[in-house]
């Protein structure tokens, strides 16, 4: 063989080693890899303690719950196929056959009775250990039956089944931490968490309800929301959910790259009160404060008509609403009259001096900061001088949970089960047995509340609820602002996310890219 020829040769495996290098390098770029913006990092991955939206959104889509709520907000079998109750005191759930936890190995009832039973545990001071007060005993029937017993009839019982499930077998090793290394069965695992930075996924191959459509998933930490509104429009970031200022919404919906979705949530915001505070224990102080501020106006400005006004908890779309409640529209006289009859009168008339100074804590999402200038400049109208301060996510709920606050305000997320009024406002419910934050005792609630538990006629508890939200709305231990519209921004080319009424991202299982 001449060297002319060898030369040829040498220079087309040249080319050919070349075109294969881009070929896989093109491959390895063009992976299916979601990336999505979220506003801070999560507090705790482990889901028996988990209780802020940055933290379930990860357990989301890492986890896999015995049961969940449907689009629907139905409850509907997730690790379970199906559950017989055979009396009131009885609930066998059968399991799922063949579901892996990340490492391999096979999710049996012996971990979900594990998981049960290390909530009931107070040594984990799980927030979730009141839900399981009613349980008598969980047995296990066989590798795939486990059956609940309860010491009484108990209504919301199938709500509290909505938990996502640990393996057994890392959780009780100690040095495997699963709020910092979560493992579950859920279509994506967590392989890196550059704190501040971003939560890096890879899907789950062996996922029993198959493959996930996508290869990777980032949540990318981006507590600035205008940084996340170019990164959007650039394509850095491909979605967004409830994270965008409503400012910008009009200029993200005519953009010809992105599409918008919007549909009304169950999200409930509100102003939450220190109620072992010396001046907001006077619930005639409270009442003013609701008076001072002018919710319509806030939703109209700042929020662009993505909410309405809230009455309670529970929205209107829940069974259990209950409309005819006490009000307290926007009235500052009526305001400064109840401050001067709480002792707490102008010593200035219109001058500068107040009446007193109250402190208020929100994180740094920056539309929860306008709307605490805005409620500052309200208050300031009634002769309150309020001193606003704002920390990022895990020093603020730190904080919050701790009991050190006068007011603050917070969202509930996917608010279903009236139950809740157990978790937020038993008067034994403090933190960390469950999130009775501003320390509300009521000794009437608390026998509604009870009886709200073990009824399980509809209508009967109907009417207890009624009750409960008349004496709540009365009280004031929170000020009802709004329920949030949920919206989700993305990029033209994202297909299958679907808006969960409570924020879930479940449905990026299903997400593909175009």
């Amino acid at each position: 063989m001449s060297k002319k020829h060898n030369k040829i040769s040498f220079v087309f495996f040249l080319i050919l080693v070349f075109f294969l290098i881009v070929s896989c390098s093109s491959m390895d770029e063009n992976k299916s890899v979601l990336i999505v913006g979220v506003e801070s990092n999560p507090t705790n991955l482990d889901p028996r303690l988990a209780i802020d939206i940055a933290s379930l959104h990860v357990i989301d889509i890492v986890y896999n719950k015995l049961a969940k709520k449907d689009k629907n907000s139905d409850i509907v079998p997730d690790l379970a196929t199906h559950w017989d109750n055979p009396d009131d005191l009885t609930y066998i759930f059968h399991l799922r056959k063949g579901v892996k936890f990340h490492d391999g190995t096979e999710l049996t009832a012996d971990d979900v009775k594990y998981t049960f039973d290390s909530i009931r545990d107070p040594s984990l001071k799980s927030p979730k250990r009141s839900s399981t007060a009613p349980l008598k005993e969980i047995q296990i029937i066989d590798k795939y039956t486990v059956s609940f017993k309860l010491k009484e009839p108990y209504a919301p019982f199938l709500s509290n089944m909505i938990q996502a499930i640990v393996p057994k077998h890392i959780a009780v090793d100690k040095s495997k931490n699963l709020s910092l290394r979560p493992v579950g069965t859920g279509p994506f695992k967590l392989e890196k968490w550059v704190y501040d930075e971003r939560l890096e996924f890879v899907t789950n191959n062996i996922h029993f309800q198959g493959r996930p459509r996508l290869d990777r998933v980032i949540y990318k930490i981006i507590p600035d929301q205008t940084v996340r509104m170019l990164e959007l429009e650039k394509g850095s970031i491909h979605l967004i959910q409830n994270s965008v200022s409503p400012d910008m919404l009009p200029r993200l919906e005519m953009n010809p790259k992105l599409k918008v979705m919007k549909e009304i949530g169950i999200n409930y915001s509100y102003i939450g009160f220190n109620l072992e505070d010396i001046i907001l224990r006077d619930k005639r102080v409270r009442q003013a404060i609701t008076h001072a501020i002018n919710r319509e106006d806030i939703i109209d400005n700042i929020l662009k008509g993505l909410a309405m006004p809230a009455t309670g908890l529970l929205s209107p779309s829940h069974w259990a609403y209950e409309p005819l409640v006490k009000k307290f529209p926007y009235n500052p006289e009526e305001a400064k009259r109840l401050l001067d009859e709480a002792g707490y009168r102008d010593p200035d008339g219109d001058g500068p001096k107040p009446r007193f100074k109250i402190m208020y804590k929100t994180s740094q999402n920056q539309i929860r900061k306008r709307i605490a200038e805005v409620i500052q400049e309200q208050l300031k109208k009634i002769g309150i001088e309020m001193v606003m301060r704002n920390y990022e996510w895990g020093t603020f709920f730190s904080d919050i949970r701790s009991g050190n606050f006068q007011m603050y305000t917070l969202t509930w997320v996917g608010i279903t089960d009236p139950d809740i009024y157990y978790y937020i406002f038993y008067s034994s419910s403090i933190p960390p047995k469950g999130a009775n934050r501003g320390r509300y005792s009521n000794k009437e609630l608390d026998r509604l509340i009870e009886q709200g538990r073990y009824t399980l006629d509809p209508l009967k508890r109907k009417q207890i609820y009624s009750k409960i939200q008349k004496i709540i709305a009365e009280d004031l231990p929170y000020i009802s602002l709004w329920y949030l519209k949920n919206v989700a921004v993305m990029r033209k080319e994202i297909n299958g996310f679907v808006l969960y009424p409570g924020e879930q991202f479940y449905s990026l299982k299903d997400v593909y890219i175009e």
